[in-house]
């Protein structure tokens, strides 16, 4: 199994989930955009996933050199049959590729955050880490898995899994998004960045199965499209 790793920061990586994809049997392509060029070819691809971003899927001044691109090879994507797991920025960027809207939430979500899942056994209700301003409206033929009072959390549409918030982030990797100006953020929010870094720390072991499981949920729904069958068929947690 090939997985493109979309990602938008040299300082950003798959984390938790790129590591669930290892464990069964995957290799991980890791794409910068736009540092490395045009988006991998999809003959060569059994899965995508696309991370987080500084930025909104809107703010053509400063991303519209290439975000037209990207959503265009998402929907390439999405009629070569591949899934694709968006993440925060990604999931943004996947409806809006398919037809949905992005724009910005009510307030902004920092830190460690309970969602309401709606459908049984599908997202577990966390906690999961956020750090967002942007929510999505989703596109046609989605269906909403998840919630907070600020926005949707998880949805599916297709073969597709989309979240809001970040399972696949660590310690580490949290630390260099505050050491890059998260921090600021976070303490205008009222978040305060150490306590931030020591939670999600402490909640690593947690964090990394809540990923794992979650990666096993995007696979199932992916088979299940092909398949035409559901992806709640067989064991939470089955490959």
């Amino acid at each position: 199994m090939r997985v493109a790793v979309i990602k938008h920061h040299d300082i950003d990586d798959a984390g938790f989930i790129g590591t669930a994809f290892v464990a069964r049997g995957a290799e991980l392509i890791v794409h910068l955009v736009p540092d490395d060029g045009p988006l991998p070819a999809l003959d060569q691809i059994d899965h995508v996933v696309v991370l987080g971003a500084a930025w909104s899927v809107y703010d053509h001044e400063k991303i519209g050199h290439w975000i037209d691109a990207e959503l265009e090879w998402l929907r390439a994507a999405d009629a070569a049959g591949v899934p694709v797991l968006g993440i925060c920025f990604g999931s943004q960027a996947l409806a809006a590729a398919l037809g949905g809207q992005v724009s910005a939430a009510p307030r902004m979500e920092i830190g460690w955050t309970m969602v309401e899942p709606l459908e049984q056994g599908e997202i577990e209700p966390g906690p999961w880490l956020e750090f967002h301003g942007d929510q999505c409206v989703l596109p046609p033929g989605a269906r909403l898995l998840a919630r907070t009072d600020v926005c949707a959390q998880a949805f599916t549409v297709g073969r597709h899994l989309a979240v809001q918030f970040h399972p696949e982030v660590d310690g580490a990797q949290l630390k260099r998004w505050l050491d890059v100006g998260g921090g600021a953020e976070a303490d205008r929010e009222g978040v305060d960045p150490a306590a931030l870094l020591a939670q999600t720390v402490a909640e690593e072991p947690d964090a990394s199965r809540r990923a794992d499981r979650l990666v096993a949920y995007a696979l199932r729904l992916g088979a299940a499209a092909t398949n035409g069958l559901s992806a709640n068929a067989g064991p939470a947690g089955a490959e």
